[in-house]
């Protein structure tokens, strides 16, 4: 117990410059504290204690305003990086050295049973915002970036970016243009199709106009 507080303790404080001491972080830091309390919640829910685990859980949200429910299966040195919403559903499964920041959703989509969450694997690192839904996985050593919706699974080793998100780097190498900052709008993309398809649709109506006049004129002709 001692071994993992100190190994929580300490991962605070290599991944936040801002940690000053390891008192401070006991004591002011939510997402430690978050933590710790998943763990005793875990327990209670491991030995089918369920209310008291989710009394726990409930209670952690009250005073942290993180919500991890107590089913979920978490490694070692989690960093909830300031916190504030997030969630993390009950079959989602944490590897370890993974960090999270504050907005972040491991959640369902609500058309899935049985295992609902996601996988995620060692040293992954999550931005702010985002949400991660389904019961898929994101691979070791991967970074998801901030505000993206992640809906399918990510390789090892790869950044992804964007609503949905899309890998833009793999191994070290870019395979995809899009960037954090140059994030193509969805909603304007649909539009220029919609808008191609309009003028695709006029064009014929006008030719078929055309072939309907000409045969009128041939008619009355005759």
């Amino acid at each position: 117990m001692f071994e993992r507080l100190k190994e929580d303790i300490q991962c605070v404080k290599d991944r936040d410059p801002a940690a000053r001491n390891s008192v401070e972080i006991m004591l002011l830091y939510p997402g430690f504290r978050a933590v710790r309390m998943y763990r005793r919640a875990h327990w209670f829910f491991e030995h089918r204690m369920f209310f008291m685990a989710r009394w726990v859980s409930q209670r952690c949200v009250r005073k942290t305003n993180i919500e991890i429910h107590p089913g979920a299966q978490i490694g070692r040195r989690l960093f909830i990086d300031h916190g504030t919403g997030v969630v993390i559903g009950e079959t989602a499964v944490i590897g370890d050295d993974v960090t999270l920041y504050q907005g972040v959703t491991l959640g369902g989509t609500g058309k899935d049973t049985g295992k609902r969450h996601p996988t995620i694997g060692n040293n992954v690192l999550i931005g702010a915002g985002s949400k991660v839904l389904g019961p898929f996985a994101i691979g070791d050593n991967s970074n998801v970036a901030a505000g993206s919706v992640v809906l399918s699974e990510i390789p090892p080793n790869s950044t992804a970016v964007g609503s949905p998100a899309r890998v833009v780097k793999q191994n070290g190498k870019r395979v995809d243009r899009l960037d954090q900052v140059h994030i193509p709008d969805p909603v304007a993309q649909e539009l220029c199709v919609l808008h191609h398809r309009i003028d695709k649709l006029e064009k014929l109506l006008k030719q078929e106009q055309e072939r309907n006049k000409e045969a009128n004129n041939t008619e009355r002709k005759d």
